[in-house]
């Protein structure tokens, strides 16, 4: 009787201990990814989810310097946007409807980064203003129309952090931060951010960010093989 308590008790551990720990990070299969490994990126205008209609510009203007950092020539913002608009595209849902072949032949890139800003902007919620932007984004092979990577970001700030005002300081913060709000953009900074940790290569964690590019010093040093 006593070694089958103990057996039970030993037994209650393992599965109490299997509930605590978390399963190993799935390997991200890039294989894809290097196989059409992109030269160049032509960053679509985002469809914007959100009630904010600053986000479309607000947010795809982050994504730029970390994509380019990366290692990639990427398309500039200003032609790309003159050139849609030209032919009567206005909107990224109009931008990103178009198929990957017709988007080589009009801009010659090798892939294209498909965005979708799902939250933006900044809410006032009585003790505090929370600035909040979630992305979800997709870099597409415009030679055959296949996924090379998928990511996602959301980031939350409050704008109580790091206050030791109590009640009546928090607010007053709130209803000044939300105030100014109304006259500037106080998600653009998250936003950048955001598309920072969104879209940096990450060596500890290969595919949560994109692959090391032909410009980057570190291409091909990103932990796996080609």
């Amino acid at each position: 009787m006593k070694h089958l308590l103990i057996s039970m008790l030993v037994s209650s551990a393992a599965l109490l201990t299997g509930c605590v720990m978390s399963p190993s990070q799935p390997q991200v299969d890039v294989s894809a990814y290097k196989a059409h490994m992109p030269h160049s990126i032509l960053i679509l205008p985002p469809i914007n989810n959100s009630p904010d209609v600053k986000a479309t510009y607000s947010y795809w203007s982050t994504a730029t310097v970390p994509v380019a950092e990366a290692g990639y020539y990427v398309f500039p913002l200003s032609v790309v946007d003159t050139m849609f608009k030209e032919n009567g595209v206005t909107n990224g849902a109009d931008a990103q409807s178009i198929s990957p072949q017709k988007l080589r032949e009009i801009f010659g890139a090798d892939a294209a980064l498909y965005l979708q800003v799902n939250e933006y902007g900044t809410k006032y919620q009585v003790l505090q203003s929370v600035s909040t932007v979630a992305v979800k984004a997709q870099l597409i092979d415009l030679h055959t129309g296949e996924t090379l990577w998928t990511g996602s970001k959301r980031l939350e700030q409050s704008s109580n952090e790091g206050s030791n005002n109590g009640l009546l300081g928090a607010m007053v913060s709130a209803l000044v931060t939300q105030i100014a709000s109304s006259l500037k953009d106080y998600a653009y900074p998250l936003a950048q951010n955001t598309s920072l940790q969104l879209f940096t290569p990450n060596n500890q964690r290969v595919g949560q960010g994109l692959l090391y590019g032909p410009r980057a010093p570190k291409y091909q040093h990103d932990g796996q093989t080609q």
